[in-house]
């Protein structure tokens, strides 16, 4: 690393541009300015300084404002586009087939180029994630490669300075104190202090600091950012966060998913409604009646220790509770929240096979529709062989049945009919309103006559690790953004020369009000020269200028 030696014999490291013993301007560029630039007191910042192996380029890209301005815009848009439509967790189907289906019949061909493009599930997304990580690489290297060299430069800060930097303050003052000189330092040291500053003193110079640790309050603010940011990542760490959901029907007992070696029974789903005469906005929506209560009664269960994933057997009840809105079961960091509900789906399907002619019946089957079963012997020795079934039976293609979801919807099935006088079979294909008969007409046929019905419940199960995470990061970063507002970090540099003469430089990194208010009481007390502000003075030179530029 090149070194650069200032006038006073301090050799700094390369690309810095004030001396760190003196503050002498060490760069042309630092040397053409009336006021130095003291937002990073002058120290070599990494970013500014190596640019020529593909690590220097990286760093330098992540660490560029712009670039980190550039993410978080990108950030925010993408976000915001997954909030157009309801993301899959805000819909109440569980297969990927429901979710295709959801989106196309909503909202049509938006909603179909919505789910390809994967914008439904954004949040979870590799892109998404990939976005936010870079994100986070940019506020970490950004914060490293400004803010340890502001603390090192801090931490060492002499107090005499040269006359250089003094002069190049935007608050400066010299001349001899009007009263008592012999005890001017006395004086100010004394003042300061009753101002809160906290003063060094050099012999005949004297550096009064306060509020330093507001400098850092941007970037405890980034410290806040990059936890809240690990804790969104998290999300993808398989056992941090979950939010599965699944449908339930009564009676049913199913695993949870994402809640491994536990399941859930519905014991029973309660609908109540209020007893009201539709009236007003009620009407106008459509809307009879009005859902008092939906509940469903539930029974968690464990599995005994040792057991198979998946294996239902010898349950060990954990506890029994009836789960309403914003009245979730919780167990272990898990939370169970009722979303919704459907009624009277099909649960069995009764058909009779009956002669098409005579109208005789040869016997009655009921096909259970969460678990059909391929042969249903009937009394007189008749058979029905169960070919094909379609819970949500949605067309043909290509000749072959098809099936929206898994849920019966709509069933159809394909049936082989063996009787006495048709030992060879018969083949039927069966649908709600719809019979086919693909090889001729048959002799017998499937009659429908009736159905059971259940009601099925909608869950979600929540669990996540991450929110005491997202907490403390919120709660870093809203200390950090009130650091950085509500305090400035103040400095007062003065000295006495030989003969006598005060010189006075002072700088803060905002609320000038106040710092001047603070010169006024030190120069009244210690009998100072009056301060002058140089970019005010400049300020009003430019305005004159510009004045004399239209009279002109």
């Amino acid at each position: 690393m090149n070194k650069l030696l200032c006038e006073c014999g301090h050799e700094n490291p390369e690309g810095t541009t004030l001396c760190q013993k003196c503050g002498s301007p060490l760069s042309a560029e630092e040397k053409s300015k009336k006021i130095a630039d003291m937002r990073y007191e002058g120290t070599a910042i990494r970013s500014k300084t190596y640019n020529k192996s593909i690590i220097d380029k990286i760093w330098n890209f992540f660490s560029s404002v712009k670039v980190g301005i550039t993410l978080i815009i990108i950030n925010l848009i993408a976000a915001s586009i997954g909030t157009i439509l309801p993301q899959e967790f805000y819909i109440s189907v569980a297969t990927d087939a429901e979710k295709e289906k959801y989106y196309s019949d909503v909202y049509g061909w938006f909603g179909e180029i919505y789910y390809a493009l994967g914008l439904s599930d954004l949040y979870s997304s590799l892109w998404f994630q990939l976005l936010v990580l870079m994100l986070g690489v940019s506020i970490i290297i950004a914060s490293i490669d400004r803010g340890i060299p502001l603390h090192k430069s801090l931490k060492n800060q002499r107090v005499k300075r040269h006359t250089n930097f003094m002069k190049r303050q935007r608050i400066i003052g010299e001349g001899k104190p009007t009263e008592t000189p012999e005890q001017t330092l006395q004086l100010v040291e004394q003042s300061l202090k009753k101002l809160n500053y906290n003063v060094r003193r050099e012999d005949d110079a004297i550096l009064a600091e306060r509020g330093r640790f507001s400098r850092y309050g941007a970037y405890v603010n980034h410290v806040g950012l990059i936890v809240f940011l690990i804790g969104v990542m998290l999300h993808l760490v398989p056992g941090m966060y979950v939010d599965e959901s699944m449908w339930l029907r009564e009676g049913e007992t199913r695993a949870v998913p994402g809640m491994d070696g536990y399941f859930l029974k519905n014991d029973k789903f309660i609908l109540e409604t209020y007893d009201n005469v539709p009236q007003g906005e009620q009407i106008k929506q459509g809307v009879n009646v009005v859902a008092k209560n939906f509940q469903t009664d539930v029974t968690l269960y464990k599995q005994q220790e040792n057991s198979v994933p998946g294996q239902a057997e010898n349950l060990e009840e954990v506890k029994q509770y009836g789960i309403q809105v914003n009245h979730p079961l919780k167990h272990e960091g898990y939370a169970f929240y009722q979303m919704d509900f459907r009624l009277n789906e099909i649960k069995a399907m009764v058909f009779d096979l009956i002669n098409k002619e005579t109208e005789e019946s040869l016997g009655q089957l009921s096909i259970d529709l969460t678990n059909p079963q391929e042969v249903y012997t009937l009394e007189n020795g008749a058979q029905v062989e169960l070919m094909g079934f379609y819970p949500d039976f949605s067309g043909f293609k290509e000749g072959v049945p098809q099936t929206a979801t898994q849920t019966p919807n709509n069933p159809a099935f394909i049936f082989k009919m063996i009787t006495p006088e048709t030992p060879e079979g018969e083949t039927s294909f069966v649908a709600i309103q719809q019979t086919l008969e693909p090889e001729g007409d048959n002799i017998y046929k499937m009659k429908f006559s009736n159905v059971e019905t259940r009601h099925m419940s909608g869950l979600t199960i929540r669990y996540d690790r991450t929110i005491p995470i997202l907490i403390v990061g919120g709660i870093i970063f809203m200390i950090g953004v009130a650091i950085g507002s509500y305090w400035n970090h103040r400095r007062i540099w003065i000295e006495q020369l030989a003969d006598g003469t005060i010189r006075l430089a002072a700088h803060t990194n905002k609320n000038w009000f106040s710092m001047k208010k603070d010169l006024d009481a030190l120069t009244k007390h210690a009998h100072l020269p009056q301060y002058v502000d140089q970019q005010e003075i400049e300020n009003n030179e430019h305005v004159e200028t510009e004045k004399d530029g239209k009279t002109l």
